[in-house]
């Protein structure tokens, strides 16, 4: 993950004003990163069930590259993670703006994670998934559809722990600057454990899915999920340690 964190200390916060290309070179650029979208949009469908049409993903995805090529500038080798995380971070946007979740989802799903703590509460520890479905009244396929849904109403990305990282700064950081990035990024990382780094690495540079990431490390796609928003929060509230 080391050549990734080179660049998302470099390239992450918002450039200096784009260098002015024309609507043809933006569309040409437009066009050579839609796979890009595409596969953060199918990635993010399948970690949010549906919540929003695929088409309307790419479409806000094309959006939030539009506005990284503005901010960026001509395209160099750093620009595809730069556009992934503004990618990302637009289509997660467009999801919280509509607040998705119907109210009485939204509700069951808090009672039933109030429920949840009082058993850790009484247990002194964390259940694991048998005890959390039984408490829960689930059959286990509901409960793993539960943490997915769960994990959803919570979204949170590597995008908003590199604004952690980085600040409010409106400018394009300086080698002191990308160097404190970095350095807080690999000490944050360090402290998750070894299931942690590997789903941010799968998830945030190698663009997997929930899916695909689960086949290869042999876990369900909830557990996929609850590592990645237990190593997000942990990073999280690291940086603000800090």
């Amino acid at each position: 993950m080391s050549d990734y964190l080179d660049v998302a200390a470099a390239d992450y916060g918002d450039a200096a004003t784009s260098a002015g290309m024309s609507a043809q070179e933006e569309g040409r650029h437009l066009l050579a990163y839609a796979p890009l979208v595409k596969r953060i949009a199918r990635q993010l469908g399948s970690q949010v069930s549906g919540a929003l049409g695929r088409e309307d993903m790419e479409q806000i995805g094309l959006m939030g590259l539009l506005e990284a090529l503005r901010r960026y500038g001509q395209p160099d080798a750093g620009f595809s993670s730069y556009a992934a995380l503004r990618v990302r971070g637009a289509i997660l946007d467009e999801l919280r703006r509509q607040d998705w979740r119907p109210r009485a989802v939204r509700q069951e799903s808090h009672r039933q994670r109030d429920a949840l703590r009082a058993l850790t509460r009484s247990l002194g520890r964390e259940p694991n998934e048998k005890e959390a479905a039984e408490a829960l009244g689930l059959s286990a396929e509901q409960y793993q559809q539960y943490l997915l849904d769960d994990s959803a109403e919570e979204m949170l990305s590597f995008d908003e722990v590199l604004q952690e990282a980085v600040g409010e700064a409106h400018h394009t950081p300086g080698p002191e600057e990308q160097f404190m990035v970095r350095r807080s990024l690999e000490q944050v990382l360090s402290a998750l454990n070894e299931k942690e780094q590997r789903v941010i690495q799968m998830i945030y540079e190698f663009e997997l899915s929930y899916k695909e990431i689960a086949a290869v490390l042999d876990l369900s796609d909830a557990r996929v999920c609850q590592l990645n928003k237990s190593a997000l929060a942990k990073m999280k509230a690291a940086l603000q340690r800090d």
